[in-house]
């Protein structure tokens, strides 16, 4: 080889092994650049692939439970849809066998989905051929469709139609004097579709059916206001409790007192029905249980709580009474001792929201004050605490659907809103808005589809929150029937 070609060779071969800095520093000379042929390996480079599109399901399961509550109250028919087609690419990628779509709204669909994935990522299988066509149980030999029998029986499968709640109130009703006090319980629905409340010294009726307004009673004669009502049962007897401790029994048919009981020393801000006994419970610290058909001497006076008692919940079975009160106390009462048979100290403000599940024996729901917000739920058969969550405002009331396993609760500061939940996922199905004032007051329909709240901005408003049919028309008339009596 020629000694000069030999040198510039190697030269050559010495800028290219050298770094890029060393050779743009001055003193080294610049070349032409030359091509670095690459070996016979290739090495396929995934910077750029996005495997937040590819596999979506995985990027929603790295969402925080608020942007999923978000998207899920954002459109409930592509969260649906979206479920839908992750369950369909797991079966064609992973052979994960999903047969039926999950329900969006629980939040337990991902735990279900995941436990049916038992084939690896990357598992190398020989492709078998399908079995021949039996009884609809297989694809067709014949199908054109690249799918698989699991994916066809998924696209099959009934879907649900999409759970829709109206944001907006159906009815709205003017109520002046509506006392802005969390102790209070001031709206009641009875079995007879006529809601009682209690508005300053007065109780009104209004009529569901006819929307016909009636003055039931007025305590200004007396110098006494309403602090609490509560229907019976059949719908045919409304108790009232008033400021200066007094319970008044009205025949609401007849428009007729039939008996005021004594025995507390300070107003009854919580009343409820047993049968024909009355059990009530006052800022005295007192519960006292009654039976109107006695005389007013056999009483049972039930005492446990050190402060104002605010909440008052018989259970399904007439067995057992839940009591709440300023104390930050949850008491269990059975129908024949005097002392509390369960005690509940978790909340940290005031319990005025209890609720009974009917649904599930022993299944006891409460809420509590603005320095607690947390709904609790309590299995009072075995004394033990079952879950809680944080609601972020304060828990004014709560209520269990009848034919569904969910429960409303409205709440106060600070937000004043309405929540709908399912139980026991605790998802949260709507968030309803539109009280200027803390929603102190809540009663259920009879046929257990609509509630009423009720807050210090003197309205009433009507909700369709377990129903299963779309608000007509008629939810954005303004009903003022309420009239202020001077």
């Amino acid at each position: 080889m020629d000694q000069e070609y030999e040198r510039r060779l190697l030269r050559q071969l010495n800028h290219q092994n050298l770094p890029e800095a060393q050779l743009a520093k001055p003193g080294y000379a610049t070349c032409s650049p030359v091509s670095i042929k690459s070996g016979d390996r290739f090495i396929p480079t995934r910077a750029g692939s996005n495997w937040s599109i590819n596999f979506h399901y995985a990027n929603e399961n790295c969402r925080s439970p608020s942007q999923n509550h978000r998207s899920k109250d954002s459109s409930a028919d592509t969260g649906k849809d979206a479920v839908a087609y992750a369950a369909l690419l797991r079966n064609e990628l992973l052979g994960a066998g999903i047969e039926t779509v999950p329900d969006p709204h629980t939040d337990d669909r991902r735990h279900a989905i995941l436990s049916q994935d038992t084939c690896s990522l990357f598992k190398y299988s020989v492709q078998s051929k399908r079995v021949p066509f039996d009884n609809g149980n297989e694809v067709s030999p014949y199908s054109l469709s690249p799918l698989s029998n699991k994916s066809h029986k998924l696209l099959r499968s009934p879907r649900k139609p999409a759970r829709k709640i109206s944001k907006i109130p159906f009815k709205v009703l003017d109520a002046p004097e509506l006392q802005d006090d969390f102790y209070l319980n001031l709206v009641d629905w009875s079995a007879g579709n006529l809601l009682s409340v209690g508005l300053g010294a007065c109780v009104y009726l209004w009529s569901a059916c006819t929307s016909q307004v009636t003055r039931l009673c007025d305590l200004s004669v007396d110098g006494d206001s309403v602090t609490s009502v509560c229907w019976n049962e059949r719908g045919s007897l409304v108790a009232v409790g008033t400021h200066k401790g007094f319970v008044q029994i009205w025949d609401a048919a007849a428009s007729r007192k039939l008996t005021c009981l004594e025995g507390h020393s300070a107003r009854v801000g919580a009343l409820a029905w047993n049968g024909e006994q009355l059990s009530s419970g006052s800022r005295d610290r007192v519960i006292l249980q009654r039976d109107i058909r006695t005389p007013p001497s056999a009483e049972r006076r039930l005492q446990g709580h050190r402060q104002e008692v605010c909440g008052l919940k018989w259970s399904p079975d007439h067995q057992h009474l839940a009591s709440g009160g300023n104390d930050n106390k949850l008491l269990v009462w059975n129908s024949s001792s005097l002392l509390p048979v369960q005690q509940y100290s978790d909340h940290l403000a005031a319990v005025k929201a209890i609720a009974w599940s009917p649904h599930q024996h022993g299944l006891l729901a409460s809420g509590g004050g603005t320095a607690d917000r947390c709904l609790r739920f309590w299995n009072t058969l075995t004394g033990q605490a079952l879950q809680s969550t944080d609601t972020g405002s304060q828990v004014c009331n709560l209520a269990w659907s009848k034919h569904a396993n969910e429960l409303v609760s409205t709440h106060g500061y600070s937000q004043n809103q309405i929540l709908v939940w399912k139980y026991p996922s605790l998802t949260q199905v709507a968030k309803l808005t539109g009280h200027s004032y803390r929603v102190l007051y809540l009663a259920v329909s009879p046929d257990g589809e609509a509630i009423v709240t009720g807050a210090g901005d003197e309205t009433l408003r009507f909700w369709n929150v377990f129903s299963k049919t779309r608000c007509t028309k008629e939810s954005k008339s303004v009903l003022n029937l309420f009239t202020r009596i001077r």
